[in-house]
């Protein structure tokens, strides 16, 4: 179940590292690496290029201060990934069925 998790310590660069390491990686290897799934709702999106808002997250937390959280630690959708990273002011679009 989800709990109450201070993000305070992710920052902006937190957010683009996580996210030049899906660019690198590759979505599978990324998301195999952080233990997410793909995105279903939402997508992050930066540079023309659209990411899964709760693994770039998760990731971004882990690199900010050392712990890995799993998916069932926090919520990904408007209460939670889209809610964190809007405030660090990212673009968070409804995903597009492809």
């Amino acid at each position: 179940m989800a709990h109450p998790i201070d993000w305070t310590p992710v920052t902006t660069a937190e957010v683009v590292s996580a996210m030049e390491d899906y660019r690198r990686l590759g979505p599978e290897a990324f998301l195999a690496e952080h233990g997410f799934g793909p995105t279903t709702t939402y997508d992050l999106v930066w540079e023309e290029s659209r990411y899964p808002p709760k693994a770039i997250l998760g990731a971004a937390y882990e690199r900010a201060t050392g712990a890995r959280l799993a998916p069932g630690d926090f919520e990904g959708g408007k209460s939670g990934a889209v809610k964190v990273l809007s405030r660090l002011g990212f673009t968070i679009e409804q995903r597009r069925n492809r």
